[in-house]
Order: C-alpha cells, then sequence, then structure tokens
C-alpha cells in the first residue's frame, strides 16, 4: 500500500470505525436558536468527539461523532460564500431530492416523521456503543454539554440497537461488504475492493485522478466527509408473506430469498453457493466476500443480475460497459430499530421498525444519489428495463422480479412496498479540527 496514511486522529470516528455487535445507539437532532450557544455545544463535546485512530482496535467500544445539515451550517458559518462550494444535494437537502431519488407515494417527504433541514434539523450527535452501559455513558456527555444552553433544543431521538437474532428485520446478517479505503491501515479482506480516500475523506486523491475538495475555507472541510441518513420503516409482515406466498416447494422462502438480495440470509454469497445455505463460508471474513461475476456469472445465474447486492456493488459485472464502478462506491452503515415483529407472524403490528442508513461519501451526486436513483431505482443498467430493487425498490414503476432458472425464467410478481422512507437527509461531518474551527466563529 503505497497511499499516505490518513490524519486518522482528525476524521470522525464512524468514517472508519467498524460497527460493534451488537451495538446500541442513538440519533439525536437538534434545533438551534442561538448559534453562541451552539457553538458553546462544539467546544464542550469536541474533547470527547471520538477519532478513527486505533479504529481496528480501540481502546473503547463506543463514539459520539457531531454532524450539520446545510440549515445547521448556515448558522455558524458567518459568511454565505464559505458554504457556497458544497455540493448541491447537500445544500437543497435531501427532501427537496425526493422525486429524483425516488422518494414518492407514501415515502414522500410529506409523510416523513424524522426532522430534517427544512423542517427543524440543524445538528446531530450519533452515539453508538458495544454495551448499554457504554451508551448511557456516552447519552450522560451529551446531557453534560447541553445543560444551561437554552438556544440549542432537542427535536427528534432515534434508538437503535440489533435485534436478538443478530439480524437486521428482514433476517439477514448485515454490513458484511465494504471497500478499504487506501491509508486506513492494514491490509483488504479477500475480495475487498481498495478504493481512493478521496471518495470518503475530503482532502485526498479520488477516483478521478484529482483531490476531493471543496471551495471555501480549508479548515472547515478536510478530512471531513458527508452522510445520507435513511430512516426506512420495513413491513416485515408484507415480505414474510410475499417469500411464502410466492416459494416454488417447501422451503423455497429461503431461496426466493437469497435470489432477492443475492446471499443467503446467513450472509453466504450465492455466487459461492448457489444451491444451498453455508453457515460456514457465511461466518468467514477470508471468503464470504471473495467473488467476482463477470467470468463466472456474466448472466445472472447465480446472483441474479436485478438481486440487492448486485445493484448497489456491480463489482466486475459491468466490465464490458462503460461505467466505472469505483466512482459510485460508498460506505454503508445499517442500524435496526423498533421491536422485533415476533417469529412466524404474517400480520402487521402497526408498530414502527426498520433500519437506519448512514452512508458516507465525499460526493453525494455521483455516489449516494447515483447509486439510489440508477442502479437501486431503474434497470436500465443491467438491460433490466423500469426493474427495481426487489427489497427497496420504488413500485410506482413496476412490481416483478425476474432470474434465470431452470427449465424456465423465473418471473414473480406483485412486489409490495417492503419497505417505506420516513427521513432522510444529506448531513456534513466535519474533521475535530473542523468542529473546533466552527466553535471559535464568531457570530
Amino acid at each position: 500500500m503505497m497511499a499516505a496514511e490518513l490524519d486518522l486522529s482528525d476524521i470522525q470516528g464512524t468514517v472508519l470505525r467498524n460497527r460493534p455487535m451488537p451495538y446500541f445507539g442513538s440519533y439525536l437532532v437538534f434545533t438551534i436558536s442561538d448559534a453562541s450557544a451552539a457553538r458553546q455545544l462544539l467546544q464542550r463535546l469536541v474533547p470527547h468527539v471520538t477519532s478513527a485512530a486505533d479504529w481496528d482496535n480501540p481502546p473503547e467500544d463506543a463514539w459520539i461523532n457531531v454532524v450539520f445539515s446545510f440549515a445547521g451550517l448556515r448558522k455558524l458559518v458567518d459568511r454565505a460564500e464559505d458554504l457556497a462550494g458544497f455540493p448541491a444535494e447537500f445544500r437543497q437537502g435531501m427532501a427537496r431530492r425526493n422525486v429524483y431519488l425516488g422518494d414518492v407515494g407514501a415515502s414522500d417527504p410529506s409523510n416523513w416523521d424524522l426532522p430534517h433541514g427544512g423542517n427543524g434539523f440543524d445538528i446531530g450527535l450519533l452515539i453508538m456503543a458495544g454495551n448499554l452501559e457504554l451508551k448511557e455513558e456516552k447519552l450522560a456527555i451529551g446531557h453534560a454539554a447541553l445543560e444551561g444552553l437554552a438556544g440549542v433544543e432537542l427535536a427528534a431521538r432515534l434508538d437503535v440497537s440489533v435485534p436478538s437474532t443478530m439480524r437486521e428485520h428482514f433476517g439477514y446478517v448485515d454490513g458484511i461488504s465494504r471497500p478499504f479505503i487506501e491509508g486506513q491501515g492494514g491490509l483488504p479482506l479477500p475480495g475487498q475492493d481498495v478504493v481512493k480516500a478521496g471518495e470518503f475523506i475530503l482532502g485526498h486523491e479520488n477516483e478521478l485522478g484529482g483531490i476531493a475538495r471543496l471551495e471555501g475555507p480549508e479548515a472547515l472541510w478536510r478530512n471531513g466527509t458527508f452522510i445520507a441518513i435513511r430512516k426506512i420503516r420495513q413491513d416485515v409482515a408484507a415480505f414474510r408473506k410475499f417469500l411464502r406466498d410466492n416459494a416454488e416447494a417447501a422451503g423455497g422462502e429461503e431461496m426466493l430469498a437469497a435470489k432477492m438480495m443475492g446471499r443467503w440470509r446467513s450472509g453466504a454469497p450465492l455466487a459461492l453457493s448457489p444451491d444451498g445455505d453455508d453457515a460456514g463460508l457465511a461466518k468467514d471474513p477470508g471468503r464470504n466476500n471473495d467473488f467476482a461475476y463477470n467470468d463466472d456469472d456474466p448472466d445472472g445465474r447465480k446472483t441474479p443480475l436485478g438481486s440487492h447486492i448486485r445493484r448497489v456493488n456491480p463489482r466486475d459485472g459491468l466490465k464490458e460497459t462503460l461505467t466505472d464502478i469505483r466512482l459510485h462506491r460508498v460506505l454503508r452503515r445499517g442500524f435496526s430499530y423498533g421491536p422485533e415483529l415476533p417469529e412466524d407472524t404474517f400480520d402487521d403490528d402497526g408498530i414502527d421498525r426498520g433500519i437506519v442508513l448512514a452512508i458516507i461519501n465525499a460526493d453525494p451526486g455521483r455516489q449516494f444519489e447515483f447509486v439510489q436513483a440508477q442502479w437501486i431505482n431503474d434497470g436500465d443498467f443491467i438491460s433490466q428495463g423500469e426493474r427495481t430493487d426487489p427489497i427497496i425498490g420504488r413500485r410506482d414503476r413496476t412490481d416483478d422480479f425476474q432470474f434465470p432458472a431452470k427449465p424456465v425464467r423465473r418471473r414473480v410478481t406483485g412486489l409490495p412496498d417492503f419497505t417505506l422512507v420516513k427521513g432522510g437527509e444529506h448531513v456534513f461531518l466535519p474533521s475535530i479540527p473542523g468542529l473546533r474551527w466552527l466553535s471559535a466563529r464568531q457570530g
């Protein structure tokens, strides 16, 4: 690895830190009515903000990180021109990008229940821990930092934790595949693609061969990044019913679930275990992500072209096209919220449950938004027409999923909305020196 080592002590920890397992966390978002109070809050918080130093062997399995919506940054940055060079997607806010992103119908921002930059979200605390006691300790730090600051008010709180199954609510093991960032230290796992640091961290070389940078004060943006936050409600009962009703034979639910995802629910990839689940493979980080598509499975006979994992990371499957997938890689973190739906229950209980996605990218337009609009919610790039992602895609255009099978191709229809977007925002995660810069501004 010839890339320069990253300034890990400057980078907020969530960019690189591995998610604890089990995990317990909270998303807390606040409004700012007094910029001086917000600066005081930052001054109190900065000593407790966790960096990415020792990311692979942290001294404490917990962290606090701080993010801002564009509305929040505008309240702390004196000169409007200092923010004019930030990406348009961030400045507009995710709610205003809804048509392009496919957040329509029941997923329209008018139905969201999580505050965003257009309706009362300025600054957020992301707290994550490996146990409840550590989480409470981090929350106590946040409460103490807010003491006496009337100009910063809590707008919403969303708690997350892994279900007792150690899987997300649809039953899949989550968080297996992620890119390796040049300069992070260590060595990539087998099958892990190595990506330029500037795809995720500003101030470093990106896959376009330039330095990922913004116009404006370098002290604000260097070693920072953007995170696309998505709160997604999962209709677990509908998902279970669909698998049950469309299974071809007894036990066929698991094969259909694997075809839709591209992995068995254990995490074993169809590319390496196409005919049945393999729990040992699923648990082996040296093998469970070590596969490609172009030479062995170009037509999707093992891993369907339209499956979820093949859409969000086509690997070498687009090798013969003009698309450079390295320009569209993201770092994805997923955190479940809400209670589990009891096993073998096929009726919705009306309780909100789902997943919060935190998608890290240095260029929201060509990374998260491209993947969401072009790969998840369109099928042209894989000759699937308007077919969308079978797990999380929009359903107002098409509602079917097809894949090669014997003796004839299999097509299932009537896919319901397994997921609904209930909130979202592009947020900026400054470096720790960037937080200090913001805290020292004079209003």
